[in-house]
């Protein structure tokens, strides 16, 4: 029998060893929605759009992407398979190379990003409570203390994960952590006044709306790897959206809220440090600790793409991407991502579009129907003309927003394609 790190990512998990029900993926997407980056990303939102207008852009696009994020789950529940291979399905063996290696580099990306912010938070919190010249608050002890967590979360694999820690003590501290957050702000400020605040104009609303809505759009990649996992669709479907949307509303939107009420600056270090003055900073610590979560996270599934493309196991390749991640956080700095995040959901977004049309639609769910070929030039016609259709949008039209359109265009344009080759094969002789 197969380990929880050892799962194939080019077979389907067997119907009898899916063990994550509607609970599960609720705590393991309610734990992933939420972390410094989400609070960051907030921090970003504030100063263009103010407090009602952010939460407004947070709402709808996070209420957009779950609502995708969820369907792609169920691809992984109706295949069994690996997010990477089950997109053999859709872009044929050779066209699923692409994707799988552009995921690969934006979830190594993701993994020492989340490093970075791990560490960078774990000293601001060590300089306050043991002062500037401590051991405690050197930056590289922090990159390989945090990069080795993320590595070992990796290797165990998602079964371990969710089911021997996630579900039955992380979700409640992370729950705790967010309701003091939560109950300090309420108690600490006049909610009335940050909500009548207006943004300075210097982020129009669509551009908010695709910021939040690329958080959960970077998940599509990877949740298949998860969610195969999963015994019903259903369930899979709900426990997903449910807690991903309301672990990333909720960060973020605390985000918003405390850059506004006590981080007027919008700098990431002046948002940590209002954070760490809430409870001792004990809520943050355990938001920090959550952190590795999400790059354990981009680590497996970076590993589980490698596997589609090299013939190692998933285990070795996650020791190998976790290194490579905080070899990466050692010598990069922490820039900013909101350009990375836009650049993931010109490239995701559009490809998922045409992916859950091929799934639903044209193949009504049944992987058995999808050609055995090595490219499938309908999917990756659509693919790329939606990638166009979202950068030329982004550039000539910002206001108007690119993530959604170009994600119904590209899908739009692959059930067309679909159809038309279908026809001939299907007309009588």
């Amino acid at each position: 029998m197969n380990t929880p790190s050892t799962y194939s990512p080019h077979h389907a998990v067997p119907a009898d060893q899916r063990v994550f029900g509607a609970r599960d993926l609720f705590s393991l997407w309610f734990s992933l929605g939420i972390g410094l980056m989400v609070l960051q990303l907030g921090a970003l939102l504030a100063p263009g759009l103010g407090m009602s207008g952010a939460m407004l852009a947070i709402a709808c696009g996070t209420a957009v992407g779950v609502l995708l994020l969820g369907a792609v789950a169920v691809i992984g529940v109706d295949t069994g398979l690996s997010a990477m291979a089950a997109l053999k399905l859709s872009l044929g063996a050779k066209g699923a190379v692409v994707p799988a290696l552009l995921n690969i580099l934006q979830l190594v990306g993701w993994g020492a990003f989340e490093i970075i912010v791990m560490r960078d938070a774990a000293s601001l919190l060590s300089a306050r409570a043991f002062g500037e010249g401590s051991v405690l608050t050197n930056a590289a002890l922090w990159t390989l203390f945090f990069g080795a967590i993320a590595t070992l979360l990796a290797v165990t694999g998602p079964l371990t994960f969710v089911r021997r820690i996630l579900r039955k003590w992380g979700i409640w501290l992370l729950l705790g952590a967010c309701l003091w957050l939560t109950w300090n702000l309420f108690d600490k400020t006049d909610l009335s006044v940050l909500w009548a605040r207006a943004g300075d104009g210097s982020m129009p609303f669509a551009l908010g709306f695709d910021i939040a809505i690329a958080m959960p759009l970077s998940w599509l990649p990877l949740i298949a790897d998860y969610s195969r996992f999963g015994k019903r669709a259903r369930n899979v479907f709900g426990g997903t959206a449910a807690g991903f949307f309301l672990g990333n509303f909720w960060l973020m939107s605390l985000g918003v809220a405390y850059t506004l009420a006590f981080a007027p600056s919008g700098e990431a270090n002046a948002l940590l440090l209002a954070l760490a003055g809430a409870g001792l900073g004990i809520p943050l610590l355990l938001i920090l600790l959550d952190e590795s979560e999400n790059a354990f996270a981009d680590i497996h599934s970076a590993a589980v793409s490698g596997g589609i493309l090299l013939r190692f196991k998933v285990e070795h390749l996650a020791l190998a991407i976790g290194a490579l991640c905080t070899l990466i956080a050692l010598l990069a700095p922490l820039a900013e991502y909101q350009n990375f995040l836009l650049l993931i959901g010109s490239v995701f977004a559009p490809l998922f579009g045409v992916v859950l049309v091929d799934h639903f639609i044209l193949r009504s769910r049944q992987a058995a129907l999808a050609p055995k070929v090595g490219l499938r030039w309908d999917t990756l016609l659509a693919w790329a003309c939606g990638v166009v259709v979202y950068h030329m949008l982004s550039n000539l039209l910002p206001d108007v927003g690119a993530t959604l359109p170009a994600l119904v265009i590209a899908g739009g344009l692959q059930w067309v394609l679909g159809r038309a080759i279908a026809k001939p094969a299907c007309t009588p002789a």
